[in-house]
């Protein structure tokens, strides 16, 4: 059960970087000086992403301990 550990570690760290791509993009739209507006627009463009790494990142720890508890 090591390739399902390893692969989930994987998956778990490409989640962590997608997450990580989504908080500078929040960061950076906060520090252009926005209105409410275009600020709002940004984040929400930036949402998918988000949710997206989010659920990479849960499926990998799940992989993760399926793994463990497998092995």
């Amino acid at each position: 059960m090591d390739w399902l550990i390893w692969g989930g570690a994987g998956i778990s760290v490409l989640g962590l970087i997608g997450i990580l791509v989504s908080i500078v993009r929040v960061s950076q739209a906060k520090r252009a000086g926005l209105d409410d507006a275009a600020l709002r627009a940004r984040v929400q463009a930036v949402l998918p992403l988000n949710l997206g790494a989010l659920f990479l990142s849960v499926i990998g720890l799940m992989a993760v301990i399926v793994g463990i508890i497998l092995g």
